[in-house]
């Protein structure tokens, strides 16, 4: 079942990077009393996340964080390692908190995930952007195909904030 708009996310872990190393996080610990972008995409380093979907949120987080964003997250089907190194290249190293989905449990556990086995990569989540506010989902963009990134851009969802808030 795809998750959808009014539904509560489910419970999952994900692993960010703390001042020590790896740690674990739950969508409790991220979500409950928050307002959250949450962004995902395919594979950190593939050409779209890279060049287009992660810069845009970078260039965009202030204006989040005005509209009342808590939390500007990025999760991906990628470990820590790869995410941290992701977010240090593209500028979001110390504003876009990056969740790391390594198995894809959260992907597969909101019906958002993607087999790109085709293509070498796996399972791996398909790319959105939503805003969740106390583990609830208030806006759900999903892109129709990996390359796409205008529904689940930073300026889209920055549009639909002001109408959701």
């Amino acid at each position: 079942m795809t998750i959808k708009v009014g539904d509560r996310l489910p419970d999952s872990g994900f692993t960010v990077m703390g001042a020590g190393g790896p740690e674990k996080m739950t969508s409790n610990d991220i979500f409950a009393g928050k307002k959250v972008a949450l962004f995902a995409v395919p594979g950190a380093y593939t050409p779209t996340c890279t060049e287009q979907h992660m810069p845009g949120f970078v260039s965009r987080f202030d204006e989040l964080k005005g509209k009342g964003i808590d939390t500007v997250a990025c999760t991906a089907v990628n470990d820590i390692f790869v995410l941290t190194q992701f977010a240090k290249d593209t500028g979001a190293a110390g504003k876009i908190l990056m969740l790391a989905d390594g198995n894809g449990d959260f992907a597969q556990a909101i019906g958002l995930d993607i087999d790109l086995s085709a293509f070498g990569l796996g399972l791996r989540s398909k790319r959105y952007a939503m805003l969740v506010e106390d583990g609830v989902v208030n806006v759900l963009n999903v892109e129709d195909s990996p390359p796409q990134h205008d529904k689940s851009s930073a300026d889209t969802l920055c549009s639909m904030i002001d109408r959701s808030l």
